[in-house]
């Protein structure tokens, strides 16, 4: 019985030995790979069909900036704003894919997507409901006008020439255009000391009626569905000079406005957004390192952005022009606490750096909390070595002496050819400069912070959320009626949130799929260390018990 007990001890060790080797070296190998497997997008694989059809649509919530006092901030007051919403919508994605490379390392594809409201999310706001919002093609086209003169009306010159020669009015413009061609001062430098530019802009401030459906301050009355998607109207039917300003607007390219089926133009945030996207994109499908998986190799056939400042002589690609990071529909595996990665929007034209937060559990699924850190808006400038940003392309607004807006606000002209800006929700984190010139916004790190919850694994998204406004100046631009008594203040109009929320159909998958694996695996490692190391200290003791008792003397 003791020799037994020395054998069966062995043995035990022998699965304790085991069980460590397993759990330790080689199911976290094993799992290492077929997590690797998993991750790559090769042709015809399930995580192709995945990463073609998203398997769940995203979350699109859009909050209004109501205003409430309008007709006081035309004579001069200080906006007050009422956020209404969330109006809810399902944004589906599905890739059309142009090709693989030759050694099945990249992707290229173009993105599709659509939107389709939730009324049941949404209530019990729907998308008729009307708002008083800010007309940002009104204020965006006089904002522009006002920087560069010289481009915007150069382009149409020749069009005053041919439509407009029996009106007396357009021989004087004419004379005027020839006096500004080429001087590239701001409307206000020029306009104080050249009577002919005034009398230009006399003209063009008599036509914005015709243009923008009779204005009677810088807001717009409408409902959300036009606001959104469908479209704000204007240059309807318009004639003369106003004509020539429509087709200027028309072909200048911006994407948030398009020509109806009658001429007149439309303006909305997001109609360009439903539908065929325009931008390809090459990938990486993690073939030969999976860490690299759905890294944005080049957009557009170019490894970076040419939106941003480059700062050296030489023109070498500035920190602000550089793609980095996923598409943020999936990440890299195997994050390790500690960690950051990147994101790149092209919404906003630039990457974005998520530091670590936390662990947290999400559904019983266990992952890591990343976060923007305050190298997103609020440390920009020389003295943060990202001055790239500071694109100083807007005249006469509560900005910097180096030309860089203040601390939480980043100026999105050269990305949107609108000068638009962009906060967090809220403003949160914003210069007091902003905040104070604005009543009714009520910043809460929880609900405005963008964030995403990972499977620390397999990088997959659990929740999450990207969460940006988008602002514009309000301010007095010389000689143009309507906003002769505005004050000049950073003018809230829409925040977005575009999240995830893992449905319960995904989280049975994934813990079918994984987590039950690794708990089975965990089982294993456990069960074989413990019970092995239990049975070998049961039969070392009782070894050790026998060899302790004192012999019988034999019998005689």
């Amino acid at each position: 019985m003791v020799q037994w007990s020395l054998i069966i001890g062995a043995l035990g060790a022998l699965v304790a030995v085991l069980g460590a080797y397993c759990g330790w070296f080689l199911f976290p190998t094993m799992v290492h790979k077929k997590v690797e497997q998993s991750v790559i997008i090769a042709d015809g694989s399930e995580q192709y069909k995945r990463f073609v059809n998203l398997p769940q649509p995203l979350v699109f919530k859009v909050f209004i900036f109501n205003v409430t006092n309008p007709d006081m901030v035309q004579r001069g007051a200080i906006p007050i704003v009422k956020e209404i919403g969330p109006y809810v919508y399902k944004q589906y994605r599905r890739k059309k894919v142009k090709h693989f490379s030759r050694d099945g390392s990249k992707i290229s594809y173009v993105q599709n997507v659509h939107f389709d409201f939730d009324a049941d999310a949404s209530a019990p706001y729907t998308q008729n409901d009307r708002i008083v919002a800010l007309n940002m093609h009104m204020n965006a086209f006089l904002q522009v006008f006002e920087r560069e003169i010289t481009d915007i009306f150069q382009g149409f010159a020749n069009r005053l020439n041919s439509r407009l020669n029996r009106t007396p009015g357009v021989r004087i413009l004419k004379r005027l255009m020839e006096r500004i061609r080429g001087k590239r001062k701001s409307v206000l430098q020029i306009s104080e000391n050249d009577p002919g530019l005034a009398l230009l802009l006399v003209h063009l401030n008599a036509n914005l009626k015709a243009v923008f459906n009779d204005p009677r301050s810088m807001f717009v009355h409408t409902s959300v569905r036009e606001y959104l998607f469908d479209g704000v109207r204007f240059c309807i039917n318009p004639q003369g000079i106003a004509k020539a300003i429509c087709n200027q607007i028309k072909e200048s390219g911006s994407k948030t406005i398009r020509e109806l089926s009658d001429g007149s133009l439309a303006f909305s945030f997001f109609s360009h957004k439903n539908g065929t996207g325009r931008e390809v994109y090459e990938v990486h499908t993690g073939k030969g390192d999976a860490m690299k998986v759905l890294e944005i190799q080049k957009l557009d056939d170019s490894h970076n952005l040419q939106v941003w400042l480059n700062t050296s002589a030489e023109g070498d690609t500035s920190v602000c022009n550089q793609i980095n990071g996923t598409d943020a529909s999936s990440y890299p595996p195997f994050r390790q606490r500690g960690d950051s990665m990147y994101i790149f929007s092209a919404d906003i034209c630039r990457s974005v750096q998520l530091f670590y937060q936390s662990d947290i559990q999400y559904q019983g699924i266990p992952g890591f909390r990343y976060s923007i850190g305050e190298n997103f808006i609020n440390d920009i400038g020389p003295e943060h070595d990202n001055e790239c940003f500071c694109v100083d392309k807007l005249t006469n607004v509560i900005k910097r002496k180096n030309g860089c807006l203040y601390a939480g606000a980043l100026d999105l002209t050269n990305c949107l050819d609108a000068p638009v800006i962009l906060t967090l929700p809220h403003m949160l984190g914003a210069s007091n400069e902003y905040t104070k010139m604005i009543r009714g916004l009520k910043p809460d790190a929880k609900k405005h912070q963008t964030f995403v919850d990972v499977q620390s694994l397999t990088g997959t998204p659990l929740q999450g959320g990207k969460r940006v406004q988008f602002n514009m100046f309000l301010k007095s631009i010389n000689r143009i009626t309507i906003t002769e008594n505005l004050t000049t203040v950073l003018m809230p109009a829409i925040w977005v949130e575009e999240g995830i929320e893992l449905n319960n159909e995904m989280v049975a998958f994934f813990k079918k799929k994984l987590l039950n694996t690794l708990k089975t695996l965990d089982i294993v490692h456990w069960a074989a260390l413990c019970g092995g190391v239990g049975v070998a200290a049961v039969c070392l003791l009782y070894f050790a018990m026998q060899r302790s008792r004192p012999q019988e003397a034999p019998v005689k």
